[in-house]
């Protein structure tokens, strides 16, 4: 369907792409997984048409079409709505405005007749009477109401706007289908819908996620970039990631006879084989993993940031009491009666459809936000931290190295030694001369693994993180996970990461209007219990 000879991209001394062969086939999906900077992006950029490669070629089988998720938001502000997902389907476009200008034509000649009748067979051949019906379903599937489906782009928010570039990617049942972290600022019945698009898509996908619970629902491939190459793996993400570290524990094993290595690597199989996603290709998975052999599992190259919160002591009984607490913001309310009482170790998902309302409620818990009624007090012996969901203001001082950035946050001579701050940030992959990097060049994901170094410092009994996944590469979002997992102390978190809210969560908080839902679940618990939904339907309605 789309192959790839003898790729090679390389950016000054930096070379991302070393001689890559890899061929994309049939009703499969691929995620494309990588360290960040690996190349993910770049490397969909290449094969879309987008950017140039420095050598080798891409070739997509004849007749096969080709469709792209936009990254520009504004790209199409100047087209309506539905205008913009039939521009995901050129071809059909380009038929549909010949078309529609020959008929706005006032005087229509014989030669405008016989263009039209030529026109109107190739609009049929391509289901051109159903196509806005089937745009307008896309929409509706992706929450943008009729009433939007005629409204000039730039009218909508930023939201909405990739809800409608998702809905021309998928428009038209494109042969080939790329998309370069789909799932961003979708919520989780959105997301949900799109596992189950994809899952029973008959063509090929090829996709870039931080979102492992997505990675899984859909992938039936996984493929690796790792040291300037890329290999496809059969199975899902953490299909992938299990047997990764497996082949890595048996390398490490020199003295472990073969036969017991075969018989671990049998019994793992046949364990994911008994589980592989209930899609439609979950046949052939299973007949590919239980091909599979110690030889086709390679240990990653990857670096997983040690994260490891303690506690300085731990808390007692008393952690967190709330009483109709209420904000509203210009006239709208966004959450209000709320009253919970908060006891140690709880993992807390704490969830709304408005992020805003999530975002003021972490502020007003930690004095940086008043609400409008109500009120709260911290146990005694509680200590918080706090990850906001804009943290930009920690970096204001963009002349500090990493070294004296952290110590900003320290008391004690003992902690502030530059030996003990190195070691945090270590933990955090900033070793060696990474640590002495200006605070004011750092990626996104660089500035969260500072705050997080900040965190593990600070040795709290509660911790509090607004999206604390956004802008980490899988590894750490996967060490995070863990770490969060394994805490002792009592957490409030929100996320957009399906598995990290299934993990790490024991509690569900769910900020409406109307008040709160708390209930003592899981998260794929709460989402599909029918007495919840129905309790949610109302809070919102």
């Amino acid at each position: 369907m789309l192959s790839v000879s003898n790729l090679s991209v390389q950016f000054g001394k930096r070379v991302l792409f070393d001689d890559v062969n890899v061929t994309f086939l049939g009703s499969n999906c691929y995620g494309i997984i990588g360290a960040n900077g690996a190349g993910k992006s770049t490397f969909l950029k290449i094969i879309s048409g987008q950017q140039e490669s420095n050598s080798g070629s891409v070739f997509l089988e004849p007749g096969k079409r080709l469709s792209v998720l936009e990254q520009n938001h504004n790209a199409f502000d100047e087209h309506t709505v539905l205008d913009t997902v039939l521009r995901g389907n050129k071809e059909f476009f380009k038929v549909k405005s010949e078309m529609d200008a020959i008929y706005a034509k006032e005087n229509f000649s014989g030669a405008d007749g016989e263009r039209v009748g030529e026109l109107q067979i190739i609009f049929e051949e391509m289901n051109g009477w159903n196509a806005e019906s089937e745009a307008a379903t896309l929409l509706s599937h992706l929450e943008i109401p009729t009433a939007l489906h005629y409204n000039m782009m730039a009218d909508l928010d930023g939201t909405q706007k990739v809800r409608v570039l998702l809905a021309q990617a998928l428009f038209g049942n494109p042969d080939v289908l790329i998309m370069d972290e789909p799932t961003n600022d979708l919520d989780y019945e959105t997301i949900s819908w799109l596992e189950q698009f994809l899952a029973n898509y008959d063509h090929t996908v090829i996709v870039v996620s931080h979102d492992r619970h997505f990675l899984d629902a859909v992938c039936t491939h996984i493929s690796d970039i790792d040291f300037g190459k890329i290999n496809h793996f059969s199975g899902n993400y953490t299909f992938w990631y299990e047997s990764s570290q497996l082949a890595a524990r048996q390398r490490a094993q020199q003295n472990k006879k073969g036969e017991e290595k075969k018989k671990e690597l049998q019994e793992f199989i046949a364990r994911f084989s008994a589980n592989v996603a209930k899609s439609k290709q979950a046949t052939s998975r299973k007949k590919m993993i239980e091909k599979l052999n110690i030889e086709d599992i390679k240990p990653s190259s990857r670096r997983y940031p040690a994260i490891i919160f303690e506690q300085e002591r731990e808390a007692g009984d008393q952690i967190l009491n709330i009483e109709n607490l209420e904000y509203t913001q210009e006239g709208e309310t966004l959450f209000s009666n709320v009253n919970v009482n908060l006891g140690k170790g709880d993992k807390v998902v704490v969830y709304s459809k408005d992020t805003r309302a999530v975002s003021a409620f972490y502020q007003i818990l930690n004095d940086d936000l008043k609400a409008d009624s109500g009120k709260f007090q911290w146990g005694v012996t509680t200590t918080q931290t706090y990850l906001p969901l804009d943290h930009d203001s920690y970096f204001k001082d963009g002349d500090l190295n990493l070294v004296d950035w952290l110590r900003q946050f320290v008391f004690t001579e003992e902690e502030r030694e530059e030996v003990h701050i190195r070691g945090f940030l270590g933990k955090m992959i900033f070793s060696g001369e990474e640590a002495l990097k200006k605070s004011n060049v750092l990626s996104g994901g660089e500035k969260v693994r500072c705050m997080l170094s900040k965190m593990m410092m600070s040795r709290s009994n509660v911790l509090l993180l607004d999206e604390p996944t956004n802008h980490l590469d899988l590894e750490s979002i996967t060490a995070l996970n863990n770490a969060l997992t394994n805490y002792k102390g009592t957490l409030l978190f929100t996320t957009h990461d399906h598995a990290f809210a299934q993990t790490v969560g024991n509690r569900i908080l769910e900020l409406t209007p109307k008040g709160v839902i708390d209930r003592f679940m899981t998260f794929d618990d709460y989402m599909t219990d029918p007495k919840v939904k129905k309790q949610r339907l109302a809070m919102y309605s």
